[in-house]
């Protein structure tokens, strides 16, 4: 039904995109008969004050998506998975949101997306795992669906299913840890735009030039990661473990506070969470006493405990930015007794001076307390600094309707956990449609993930409707 429904407005969306008038050819006789009419009809008083137009209290927006990835490099990755290689992705996505004005400047949103993935069925689904077209093929869901107002004059309220982003970072998370990410395709989008909405319930105090924000999120979910059997599954992680994630009761809600202050030139930001880790961690197998079985590699999500602070300062064209988070009770395999810590630190700089040019850098570390050497083998594959390096530019065109991007991510201090390189150009052909493409290209690298990404390198092609 989904599919049936999908598909049905897709296809009436295309419909209409593609029904654009042609211009009309100009007659100078014409127009000078006609000279002076527009001027008399503006003065005219309406004859019906019932024909005044009427402001509507929603809003209906959208987009139609059409994406594609061409691999350029035959492989297969895990045992037993597809034959990566030509056509891996050409999938149709359907974006609506309906916005909604209520009284006493309350308002609601409701959007969700769906999509279909036609490449699994060109290529053949018996040639895919049950993990990849579950994940790739289709999916239907609501997203942001959220009732938002004041409940006192200084005191906001937001329920529901919503995106916070508490990050400075350009490329990189730090203390932004209360939405997961759509890593499917990694590298392909940008981290503005893969967040997942959660069901949460926020609540905001504002006093002077600060803003105290009170979270409870009560929706478990999880990074959308490669699945056993994609080409960006590291084949070292053998196949998938089933994931046994906290269950959606009361007990397990997350929680977070936020202090942050914006002032002339600058801003600061305090920030405290208590939250699952996204990544599942792997435990020893049990034993199970009845049936006198071994029980499989469980995996279990980590509690963590974060303290963090950000900081932006802007200099003239120059923007500084920085981010610092403690993290507790993280666990290993290789250290299944024994919880640890981790300090993250981003420095980030924006430049902006050279005309239709942003430039971005960013650095991240991350830090583990008491690090041993075991933790680099499987399944942990950590190190005891991790260093995340992220440049970016971006210049328009064409007064601003060719934009094209730079993007290099580097991990390890001499690249040897990976890289990727993304360039990409969009044109806008018109308001609201615009087509684009670019190359990705990845290098391998020592440890997972990036060790599986070696022999990934794509080229990708898209266009977007919005109205």
């Amino acid at each position: 039904m989904w599919r049936a429904l999908c598909t049905g407005l897709l296809v009436a969306l295309v419909s209409g995109a593609l029904a654009i008038p042609s211009a009309a050819a100009e007659d100078p006789e014409l127009d000078e008969v006609l000279a002076g009419f527009d001027d008399e009809e503006d003065d005219l008083e309406p004859a019906d004050a019932g024909d005044a137009p009427v402001s509507r209290f929603w809003r209906i927006s959208g987009e139609l998506f059409l994406g594609s990835s061409y691999n350029l490099l035959s492989h297969r990755p895990p045992p037993g998975s597809a034959q990566y290689g030509g056509l891996s992705r050409l999938r149709a996505e359907l974006n609506l949101q309906l916005d909604l004005e209520l009284p006493r400047s309350w308002r609601a949103r409701i959007a969700g997306r769906a999509f279909y993935d036609s490449a699994y069925r060109i290529r053949g689904r018996g040639n895919y795992t049950e993990e990849v077209l579950d994940l790739y093929e289709w999916t239907a869901e609501f997203t942001e669906v959220y009732l938002q107002g004041s409940l006192l004059r200084d005191l906001d309220l937001k329920l529901g299913r919503q995106v916070v982003n508490w990050g400075t970072g350009e490329t990189f998370r730090v203390v932004d840890v209360l939405n997961p990410l759509d890593n499917r395709e990694p590298g392909l989008v940008d981290i503005e735009d893969l967040r997942l909405p959660v069901v949460m319930t926020k609540l905001d105090y504002y006093f002077g030039d600060w803003d105290l924000s009170l979270i409870a999120v009560h929706e478990r979910r999880f990074n959308d990661d490669p699945v056993f059997g994609s080409d960006f599954f590291p084949p070292a992680m053998g196949r998938g473990l089933p994931d046994q994630e906290p269950a959606q009761t009361l007990g397990n809600t997350e929680w977070a506070a936020a202090l942050r202050g914006v002032f002339e030139g600058w801003d600061l930001g305090f920030f405290a969470a208590y939250y699952y880790e996204d990544l599942p961690r792997v435990e020893f197998p049990g034993f199970d006493l009845v049936r006198g079985a071994v029980v499989p590699f469980p995996t279990q999500h980590s509690r963590l405990t974060l303290l963090g602070s950000t900081a932006n300062l802007a200099l003239g064209n120059w923007l500084l930015r920085g981010e610092v988070a403690w993290i507790d009770g993280l666990e290993y395999f290789h250290r299944p007794d024994d919880k640890t810590s981790r300090v993250d630190l981003l420095v980030g700089v924006d430049y902006s001076g050279f005309t239709d040019t942003f430039i971005a850098l960013d650095l991240v570390n991350r830090w583990i307390d008491g690090w041993e050497s075991s933790l680099l083998d499987a399944p942990d594959f950590v190190r005891r600094n991790s260093l995340e390096v992220a440049f970016r530019i971006q210049r328009d065109f064409l007064q601003d309707t060719l934009h094209v991007t730079l993007l290099a991510v580097g991990f390890g201090r001499n690249l040897e956990d990976g890289s990727a390189v993304r360039l990409g150009v969009d044109y806008d052909l018109r308001d609201g449609l615009s087509i684009g493409g670019g190359v990705l290209l990845y290098q391998a690298g020592d440890l997972p993930p990036l060790s599986a990404y070696g022999r990934n390198d794509r080229i990708y092609l898209q266009a977007k409707y919005s109205f």
